[in-house]
């Protein structure tokens, strides 16, 4: 039989190399990981900060409105119309602001795409 055989050397140079492997593929899934935890964050903080400005907003303009309607219509009838006109327009608002939250995505896109790429890539390499 003329099959070659393997030296011990080139048996410790395959186990180094699945070691290797196996280093380089944990190191791998951990920084994916971190990425898609600062996605997920930087998202999050995107979503907190314009709920903030909004609600903000929304507080400045209930006074001055009142006190802008309060000159017209006296001070007693102005919160009262305005309170029922808000009550529409937040309504109205409410439902769309609904619907934005639920199409927000809070997937990690960059990190599912690189995780992919990283899997299609790692079978190739095998």
């Amino acid at each position: 039989m003329d099959s070659p055989k393997r030296s011990l050397a080139e048996d410790h140079s395959i186990v180094e190399l699945l070691g290797d492997l196996a280093r380089d593929l944990t190191g791998l899934v951990r920084a994916e990981g971190q990425l898609a935890r600062a996605e997920i964050a930087e998202a999050g903080r995107s979503l907190a900060s314009g709920a903030e400005r909004i609600a903000t907003g929304a507080v400045l303009l209930l006074v001055a409105l009142v006190m802008q309607l309060a000159h017209w219509v006296g001070p007693a009838w102005a919160p009262l119309i305005l309170g029922t006109a808000l009550a529409l327009i937040g309504g109205g608002v409410i439902a769309r602001g609904r619907k934005d939250i639920g199409a927000a995505s809070l997937v990690p896109e960059r990190t599912s795409e690189q995780t992919s790429r990283d899997a299609r890539l790692a079978r190739e390499q095998i």
